[in-house]
């Protein structure tokens, strides 16, 4: 076989044995410690300086920036952790990344086969899931080494090769190339870890009849930059589909790697020679891996502590980049009624209240009327409105939570205001729970495992026509308690009906696609979860009518407030 063909098979095999490695070790160590892990982002956020720690511990223990990145990414999505808290753990995740540099700078050739041997045995011989995983991630870690040696030893020849050197020596000699080159290697692998361990097998190739690398640390260092950029990629791409502050994260990810290398990249020789000071002594290709693993760490250190510091900025960047969207801004006004200074006043109080869930009721409204035009083609962008519009109700209904119950705190509500308070609550929840179901819907509909469109045209027909039927008996009930009209039980038992009758219909015309080979058969379980939404959202509706026409006049509360003599009443 040719030499330069048995080079690329033994490179890009042992690229890929060490990947697998890699992705093996990340993926028992999320399983034996994933859940702890994530209690710990979770937890530790609640200064960027504990988040940058908590990142730094998870990447550090998992193994794997992405994991860490996709984690913060997904707490944010899902409101759980705040844009500040989400770049803090990403700083974090940079320096933890740097850990397998510095595992790959270790020279434990003698050991790999027998670290894999270990490996296996116990997990081949375990019985506990957690004792295969530690076992996994033994032999994953053997691999991890396995494929560098493979590298290691393919890419020796090359330093003898005339058009290598020559191609090397440009790289080493104009920064702004090797850093193009660095970005590049890692958008193709999808792995800053996998393109710097190529990297530290390179630079441990000497020039012929001497102990110098063949590209040096100043000459490796733009190539590890580069290396950082396109790590970037994955939050991007973990970004997609996600709303706005998901996105805010991802860019976040990317400002840092991008800022610090056009930072780092007019001080090459001087940083590479503080590294040299600080790292350990001996021939160049014996040392050169740990100098480039201490490069590595150096930079995410010094751009993390910049710009740990300067958090704010960064916030104010990205959300400069993604501005808020109209729903975003509403919900940063928050509610258009409440009053704090009407507190001590319970019957004005429990009409702002009321004139506020009617607000509620209408962003509601707003998301069923969405899911009623929702197409294949625009089943994305539908969700992200949706999405903008399901965390401004969330809003408003936490403040009117507070806001009740700041008026049960002040003490001055008789009994039937009391009852009042408690039954306003009760339509609240039927509201945002329609709310909630309307999210979900749009969250099935538009997203899938697949990543693919989750229903045929004819599918999204029926639901287009079930959201709009919805949507129609949602207004009519909520137009019935603003006025103050009450259904009778004939009527209400017959919506119930209705209700039950349509869902059985659009199980039954699903399965028949289904048989007909019109829909994918694994969609079911989405579709079924679809109809349990609508269904939901009709059990809603129906407790709405229920409540009006037994429980409480709304109307009433509904009244302005020269219609209760209070408007003047301060």
């Amino acid at each position: 076989m040719n030499e330069n063909v048995k080079v690329i098979f033994g490179l890009i095999g042992g690229l890929a044995v060490f990947l697998y490695g890699m992705n093996m070790m990340s993926d028992n160590l999320q399983k034996a410690a994933g859940e702890r892990m994530k209690k710990v982002l979770s937890v530790m956020t609640r200064n960027p300086v504990l988040g940058v720690i908590s990142g730094a511990l998870v990447t550090a223990v998992l193994q794997s920036s992405s994991a860490t990145t996709v984690m913060a990414i997904g707490f944010v999505s899902a409101g759980l952790m705040t844009l500040p808290q989400a770049i803090s753990i990403i700083f974090g995740a940079n320096i933890g990344t740097t850990m397998t540099a510095q595992l790959i700078a270790f020279k434990i050739s003698d050991y790999i086969y027998l670290i894999i041997f270990i490996g296996f045995i116990i997990a081949f011989l375990a019985k506990k899931e957690q004792i295969k995983y530690i076992g996994n991630t033994i032999l994953a870690f053997g691999l991890l080494f396995l494929g560098i040696e493979t590298m290691g030893d393919v890419m020796k020849p090359l330093a003898s090769s005339p058009f290598f050197v020559e191609m090397i020596g440009k790289v080493a000699k104009m920064p702004g190339l090797g850093v193009l080159v660095g970005t590049m290697m890692t958008l193709v692998v999808q792995s800053s870890s996998a393109t710097i361990a190529v990297l530290q097998n390179f630079a441990a190739q000497a020039v012929p009849g001497t102990t110098n690398s063949i590209i040096g640390l100043a000459g490796a260092i733009p190539v590890l930059l580069g290396d950082n950029i396109g790590t970037t990629i994955t939050a991007i791409l973990a970004s997609l589909g996600q709303n706005r502050n998901a996105k805010r994260t991802a860019i976040a990810h990317c400002l840092f790697n991008v800022s610090g290398s056009l930072l780092f990249i007019w001080f090459v020789k001087p940083y590479a020679a503080l590294i040299q000071r600080i790292s350990p002594k001996g021939p160049e290709i014996e040392v050169i891996s740990r100098q480039i693993a201490n490069a590595h760490t150096g930079f995410n250190i010094t751009m993390t502590v910049i710009w740990t510091i300067a958090i704010g900025l960064m916030v104010k960047i990205v959300m400069k980049i993604i501005p808020l969207s109209k729903a975003e801004m509403d919900a940063e006004t928050g509610t258009k009624y409440l009053d704090n200074t009407r507190l001590h006043q319970p019957a004005l109080a429990l009409h702002l209240v009321c004139q506020e869930i009617i607000h509620c009721s209408d962003i509601a409204k707003d998301m069923l009327g969405s899911l009623t035009g929702i197409t294949a083609k625009n089943a994305g962008d539908t969700l992200k409105d949706v999405s903008g519009k399901y965390d401004y109700e969330k809003n408003i209904s936490q403040q009117i939570n507070d806001y009740v119950s700041q008026i049960f705190a002040a003490g001055t509500l008789t009994e039937e205001q009391a009852s009042q308070a408690t039954g306003v609550l009760f339509i609240l929840s039927d509201i945002d729970r329609i709310a909630d179901n309307s999210f979900h819907m749009t969250e099935q509909i538009a997203q899938d495992p697949d990543g693919n469109m989750s229903f045929s045209e004819s599918a999204l027909k029926e639901i287009r026509a079930a959201s709009e039927n919805m949507e129609g008996l949602y207004e009519r009930l909520i137009q019935m308690l603003v006025s103050g009209e009450v259904i009778d039980n004939e009527t209400l038992a017959k919506d119930r009906q209705t209700l039950l009758t349509q869902n059985e219909a659009l199980k039954n015309e699903h399965m028949q696609r289904v048989a007909r080979g019109e829909c994918d058969s694994r969609k079911t379980a989405s579709y079924n979860n679809v109809l349990t939404s609508i269904t939901r959202i009709g059990n809603s509706c129906v407790n709405l009518a229920d409540f009006a026409a037994k429980r409480m006049d709304f109307s009433a509360l509904l009244k302005s407030p020269e219609e209760l003599g209070l408007a003047e009443n301060k």
